[in-house]
């Protein structure tokens, strides 16, 4: 069981309406034509899908992660590059501080201020754009994938397709999991495009 992928969709994805006879929407149903209430809910057919494993595993999901992880590493470098420029200061003023004239002593304390400022705020502001850029990947792609699990539950006559929870699910029956099927469906409907052709040098 995998651990649940936040996002702003219902944990029902699809109702369908696949077992509902096609009759005249102007003649009402008379009692003896409706299904009873226990004979729908038996008919019922329920699946599960992993949202988390569909963004990590389709080739979309992949390479917007691996842009992700990218980012990532390069708000990191650069943290790491303001928190050596910071320490620096800080370790020039332990050093110095008692050596150095007033007016020296005051800025050097003012650019290690100016530092530690710089430095938090860079932290809040990578924090946000990780943050939004891994949100719009999830919340892309769970509308992007709505129609393909559609379409593969009108094709096994699923009356519900819903979200993994473990938080509302103890045990799920694996046979009734249709991650890997949504996973290929889902790189059919939206193929990665063609890698672009190396540039052609100049003589």
């Amino acid at each position: 069981m995998h651990r649940t992928v936040l996002v702003s969709f219902p944990l029902v994805l699809l109702v369908l309406a696949a077992k509902v006879q096609a009759q005249d929407p102007a003649t009402p149903q008379t009692p003896a034509q409706a299904p009873s209430q226990a004979a729908a809910i038996e008919a019922a057919k329920v699946a599960w899908i992993d949202l988390e494993q569909v963004i990590m595993r389709s080739e979309e999901g992949k390479k917007e992660l691996a842009d992700l992880q990218q980012l990532i590493e390069k708000r990191t470098g650069e943290l790491k590059a303001l928190q050596q420029e910071t320490q620096f200061l800080s370790d020039q003023l332990r050093v110095q501080g008692d050596k150095l004239k007033i007016e020296a002593r005051e800025d050097l304390q003012s650019q290690i201020e100016s530092k530690n400022l710089q430095l938090q705020r860079f932290q809040e502001d990578s924090q946000k754009e990780v943050d939004y850029r891994r949100s719009r990947i999830t919340n892309v792609m769970a509308k992007k994938v709505i129609p393909v699990v559609e379409k593969i539950a009108r094709a096994k006559g699923l009356s519900f397709v819903m979200y993994l929870n473990p938080t509302l699910a103890a045990y799920v029956d694996p046979s009734i999991i249709i991650t890997d099927e949504v996973v290929a469906a889902y790189n059919a409907a939206y193929p990665p495009p063609a890698p672009k052709p190396p540039a052609e040098k100049k003589p």
